[in-house]
């Protein structure tokens, strides 16, 4: 009933661009809220008008924001209905309020069950569970409710602790929250409603299996909420398996790129990508910037790299222990840090206000990881730059991304690298070659990126360039 008064009452906005928000996506609660938020439209769907109780528009209304983003005004009232939801929306729209805020209403207005959790969020990483979990704690700031997060990389009894205390919310990460129930440190028999969050990133992970044991663990009678920016078909079947007619909700195409990111692509030799961020980074106002590799190991060297160069910059990625994760991350936020090196694993769930450049100094091999990776500039109403260093092997990387983005990525043809856009890419050294009678030079020799290259190959930089 509520759905459907829901609709009635929204119907003059249906025609929406889906690609614009009228409102910041819930940023973490150190986050400032959005300098302009002009008043929505008339036709435009309040906080209010959803149904949501004083405590939290009261919250809401305290982090700045007066009109729910599209994902959120067609996901609140049916998750208040207690209806399964499968949510696709990209990155940046507000997801995490979408499920947040009505779970927080539900659970309120129910009467509790002891000290059992009774609403469980999985995320793929750390990074994402611990901003979900600061959502939880600053919407529902005003609500009698206890919330936790639980992941790996830190110490296990803290967190057996505190779920010994009791808690209402659990946000944790699929294979932590194994190890807590193989303890015995938890119980589901209270549990109400489960959230699967980045549902596409949790599955490519691996973490299938884990999804899987965790679900036989836990009550059938229960709400279930997937939200993902993709819903590819290999994983149809699990989402089929979870959601039991579901209401689908999905605010922009699947793998689409928001109309507020300005994306350009520079064809450069792989040689030559350090010189050219370094050129970018002269030459553009670039104030605070995302740069993605594909690997740790690229991500470590180019961290050093932009150090050595005077540029403050730190990496982020899986092998990084989770202080130093915080650190960086933290350091980022507050401006003390200008470039945060990422991989795509630890980058997922990185939601930092006024990031003015995403730079894919290498190419994702997977044309949904582009999507995500430029989602994280753009946001709300702002604008953002999306640039991309393609080198030969990469171009078919750039032909799969236009292909499912459908949209073609202009070429700079301008910057002072583009004679070696073509150059064949150095043949990796056989395995033990460097074990032989002719010892390397240098102690560093055995580094192919350091190693000497054949004259003219690969280098463009024009004589006249200081």
């Amino acid at each position: 009933m509520v759905f459907k008064i829901f609709q009635k009452l929204t119907k003059p906005t249906k025609t929406d661009n889906p690609n614009e928000t009228k409102t910041p996506p819930n940023p973490l609660p150190t986050s400032k809220p959005h300098p302009k938020n002009p008043a929505p439209p008339a036709a435009a769907t309040s906080f209010e008008s959803l149904g949501l109780m004083e405590d939290i528009l009261r919250a809401v209304k305290a982090e700045g924001y007066t009109a729910p983003t599209p994902i959120q005004e067609k996901s609140i009232p049916p998750v208040l209905a207690g209806k399964d939801l499968l949510g696709c929306a990209q990155t940046g729209t507000g997801k995490t309020a979408a499920f947040a805020l009505p779970i927080l209403h539900r659970l309120t207005t129910q009467p509790s069950r002891g000290r059992a959790v009774r609403a469980l969020v999985l995320a793929p990483t750390r990074e994402l569970a611990l901003q979900i979990a600061d959502s939880f704690k600053t919407y529902g700031k005003n609500l009698p409710l206890k919330s936790a997060v639980v992941f790996g990389g830190v110490g296990i009894e803290p967190q057996i602790s505190t779920l010994k205390r009791g808690v209402d919310i659990l946000v944790a990460t699929p294979g932590r929250l194994l190890d807590l129930m193989d303890r015995g440190a938890v119980s589901f028999q209270g549990l109400s409603i489960l959230v699967l969050d980045e549902a596409d990133r949790m599955l490519d992970m691996g973490f299938i299996h884990d999804i899987k044991r965790i679900l036989k663990v836990l009550p059938q009678n229960r709400q279930n909420l997937l939200f993902s920016a993709t819903i590819p078909k290999e994983v149809q079947g699990l989402i089929d398996s979870i959601l039991r007619q579901p209401i689908k909700v999905q605010v922009a195409p699947v793998s689409s790129t928001s109309e507020q990111v300005e994306q350009r692509v520079y064809l450069v030799g792989r040689a030559d990508k350090r010189q050219l961020l370094l050129h970018i980074l002269e030459s553009e106002n670039v104030t605070r910037a995302l740069v993605f590799t594909r690997t740790k190991h690229n991500a470590n060297k180019l961290e050093k790299f932009l150090n050595d160069s005077g540029i403050e910059a730190a990496a982020i990625h899986g092998n990084k222990s989770q202080g130093a994760r915080q650190r960086a991350l933290e350091g980022f936020r507050s401006g003390k840090v200008k470039i945060l090196v990422a991989s795509d694993l630890a980058a997922r769930g990185i939601d930092i206000d006024a990031i003015s450049h995403v730079i894919n100094f290498e190419m994702p091999n997977e044309p949904e990881t582009y999507v995500h990776r430029i989602g994280r500039t753009g946001r709300a109403e702002a604008s953002g730059i999306a640039l991309s260093f393609c080198d030969l092997e990469e171009q078919k990387y750039l032909a799969h991304v236009e292909k499912i983005t459908r949209k073609r990525i202009p070429v700079v043809t301008d910057h002072p690298f583009t004679a070696g856009a073509n150059a064949p890419i150095p043949p990796k050294p056989p395995r033990g070659a460097f074990h032989s009678s002719r010892k390397p030079h240098h102690r560093n020799a055995r580094n192919s990126e350091r190693s000497p290259r054949p004259a003219n190959q690969g280098s463009s930089r024009p004589s006249t360039r200081r």
